[in-house]
């Protein structure tokens, strides 16, 4: 996966925190060949996740992955602050189709600056619009070669979904196309099942420079986040 080079808080979002500052390049990574996972298992959720650094608090993200007429609606708002830099606040809203397969996204950043935008999923296609403040927006579509996965920045119940959308049962490596709105960059990851710690089952998720360990309980509900490259963990409250 093409990524951008971030500053110190590279908290599990693929490839890091903010948007750069300055003009805006095009992104012309492409994803790879997949396969397809199985209908996905979703269920409601509700909580908080603390956001730790070398062991220190910088922040939370209310979340929120509820049921609504015939859709699954994933909500998150992330504030933190990051060692030697400032707050940051990050808003997403991701709707789903019941088996799945993202149908639109919103989100939203004041760091380092105000950003704002929304991808429309039509078929195999991702219509992505992004604000970066300048007043005007920039459009870009990306070609998936089935059901992608969001993965924006600092929005962990994204990755709740996630260890929802892999095929527990099939089990072994299953890959997955993956767009990162915030970065306007789409790649692919592949995920399959770790040791486990703790009583938790563990998901193992990789792109071509980071490793995300996901730990979840019995109902596969996401507890634990860990980015061993970084030295970030993301807990449940």
């Amino acid at each position: 996966m093409k990524t951008k080079s971030r500053a110190a808080l590279a908290v599990a979002a693929l490839g890091g925190v903010a948007l750069l500052a300055g003009a805006y390049a095009p992104i012309v990574a492409r994803a790879q060949s997949i396969t397809s996972p199985s209908q996905a298992a979703m269920a409601e959720d509700k909580g908080k996740f603390r956001i730790l650094l070398a062991g220190q608090t910088i922040g939370t993200e209310d979340f929120e992955i509820s049921a609504s007429e015939g859709k699954w609606i994933a909500r998150g708002t992330t504030e933190a602050h990051t060692p030697g830099g400032g707050d940051s606040k990050t808003t997403g809203e991701l709707q789903l189709a019941s088996d799945g397969t993202p149908i639109h996204y919103a989100w939203s950043t004041d760091s380092p600056k105000a950003a704002s935008g929304t991808v429309d999923f039509d078929s195999d296609t991702a219509k992505t619009s992004t604000d970066f403040g300048s007043g005007h927006v920039y459009h870009e579509d990306f070609k998936f070669p089935s059901r992608a996965v969001v993965l924006d920045n600092n929005l962990y119940e994204q990755y709740a979904v996630l260890a929802r959308l892999y095929d527990w049962r099939a089990g072994a490596e299953q890959s997955f196309p993956v767009l990162i709105p915030q970065d306007i960059t789409p790649g692919t990851i592949k995920v399959e099942t770790g040791g486990g710690a703790g009583g938790l089952a563990e998901l193992v998720v990789k792109s071509a420079d980071l490793e995300i360990h996901l730990f979840c309980d019995a109902s596969h509900r996401l507890v634990r986040l860990e980015v061993p490259a970084s030295n970030v963990v993301v807990e449940r409250q």
